[in-house]
């Protein structure tokens, strides 16, 4: 069993540490710091029943407050090896974006995946259901292009609007509002 909750800062060595194991681009524990004490209801945790984080999502609100509407941005998502395929990345993404939602008004959230990470795109397209924005060339350090994908979040209808729509348009984009994991 594995439990979804907020990050603290406690947590955030560990997330450095799961991210150097997983992934190829790493950040400095002041880039963690700057997330956690800017937007710590983005950043979530998986622990397995003996406490040991075996993911994470590090997230943040879009910065530029002339760029409107408002929307949030995935910076990292991993998941140790040994815990993959349990639904966890789903769970701690669910979980950031309807944070960004509720907490922070956003329209959608952007995240840039390689165009090499098959896993991460299937996750991204089909589960979470984002959509490719465009591709970025040479995203990252090695050269590789990024696809930027976005996801949209439905917006509840004013109660003036509401006898005019159907229900399901009233939910948060593809059951973000589940957090069960298995």
């Amino acid at each position: 069993m594995v439990n979804i909750r907020m990050a603290t800062v406690n947590d955030l060595m560990y997330m450095q540490m799961t991210n150097l194991w997983c992934l190829p681009e790493n950040y400095q524990m002041k880039y963690y710091f700057y997330h956690i004490l800017s937007w710590p209801q983005l950043l979530w945790v998986a622990e397995d029943h003996d406490g040991k984080i075996v993911g994470y999502v590090l997230a943040k609100m879009e910065e530029d407050s002339r760029k409107e509407p408002p929307h949030g941005h995935i910076t990292s998502l991993s998941v140790l090896r040994t815990h993959r395929k349990r639904g966890i990345a789903t769970a701690l993404m669910r979980r950031s974006q309807l944070e960004m939602d509720t907490v922070f008004s956003a329209h959608y959230v952007s995240l840039h995946v390689r165009r090499s990470n098959r896993a991460a795109f299937r996750l991204y397209s089909q589960t979470l259901k984002y959509e490719i924005n465009g591709v970025e060339k040479g995203y990252y350090a090695d050269g590789e292009d990024a696809y930027d994908m976005r996801c949209t979040f439905v917006k509840p209808l004013k109660e003036s609007e509401e006898g005019e729509a159907d229900s399901a348009t009233n939910e948060v984009t593809d059951g973000v509002k589940a957090l069960e994991v298995s």
